[in-house]
């Protein structure tokens, strides 16, 4: 375990599942830490933590709530897929004014990208078929759209800016699988503060990607960046495959691509589009 930061980590999104996680986990790792949601925060609060309620939208309050920060943990925004216009504000102006801060303060920032970022790969049929974490965005949902610009925004910064950022490609971060395709996508709680703890602590990594799974055989996931800061997942899917194997959905288009149920919804081609990005049905 690496001794806390130096300055007060932020988390944005501390109100939600992982943020609640990350706020304990850090926590209990001595980590003083500044918490923000546009939602009270629901559990009692962390040793050495501080809460304030606030919308990302609104650039200002976080842009004083993170001075003296030396990271920013930005999970933070609309967790699932909704319209383009509900995503637009938190997803897309609320990463911007994280960006700024992190600018204005030379912080680090560890964004909570995700999977749906990259959804209409295709699954690998086997182990060396895996996706690499410089592979083509291919978003499944305004969501994932908005993952995918997040992952730009970084590479922007540190361009410009020198701004270090950690993008996490988070899988299925739950407290266990509950379905198969979990079994190649998941994400677990411990697995999630290490990573966090190891982005955070890490001497340097410049703009770097990482698939956020456990130790998962099965995973879609192959090389990324995660020798940057020294992390290795210690937990893995494969103890749940006899519970939840065969817990398929039996939609041909959500079993087809990594973004599995995502890239099903309001989805109108009459044929798939072609494994390669860029080629022609």
């Amino acid at each position: 375990m690496a001794a806390p930061p130096a300055k007060p980590v932020l988390i944005t999104g501390a109100s939600g599942n992982l943020g609640r996680a990350l706020a304990r986990g850090l926590a209990e790792r001595g980590w003083t830490l500044r918490l923000t949601d546009i939602a009270p925060f629901p559990d009692p609060l962390p040793q050495r933590a501080r809460f304030e309620r606030m919308d990302l939208a609104e650039g200002v309050d976080l842009l004083h709530f993170a001075e003296g920060c030396g990271a920013i943990l930005h999970f933070g925004g609309i967790s699932s897929d909704h319209p383009f216009n509900t995503v637009l504000g938190p997803n897309i102006q609320g990463l911007y004014h994280v960006y700024e801060a992190a600018r204005r303060e030379r912080a680090r920032v560890v964004f909570a990208s995700s999977n749906h970022a990259i959804g209409f790969h295709e699954r690998p049929g086997q182990a060396n078929d895996r996706l690499e974490a410089n592979c083509a965005f291919r978003p499944d949902s305004f969501y994932g759209l908005s993952k995918a610009y997040g992952e730009l925004m970084g590479r922007l910064y540190w361009d410009k800016h020198g701004v270090e950022n950690v993008n996490l490609r988070i899988g299925s971060c739950f407290p266990e699988p509950t379905e198969a395709r979990m079994l190649s996508t998941w994400l677990s709680y411990a697995d999630l503060v290490r990573l966090c703890e190891a982005a955070v602590t890490a001497p340097r990594t410049g703009h770097c990607v990482i698939w956020g799974c456990s130790d998962n055989p099965a995973s879609f996931w192959g090389r990324d960046h995660r020798d940057r800061i020294g992390w290795q997942p210690q937990d893995s899917a494969e103890a749940w495959r006899e519970r939840v194997g065969g817990l398929t959905s039996g939609n041909p288009v959500t079993e087809r691509y990594q973004g599995g149920g995502y890239t099903a919804q309001g989805y109108s081609r009459d044929e798939p589009s072609g494994r390669d990005a860029f080629a022609l049905d």
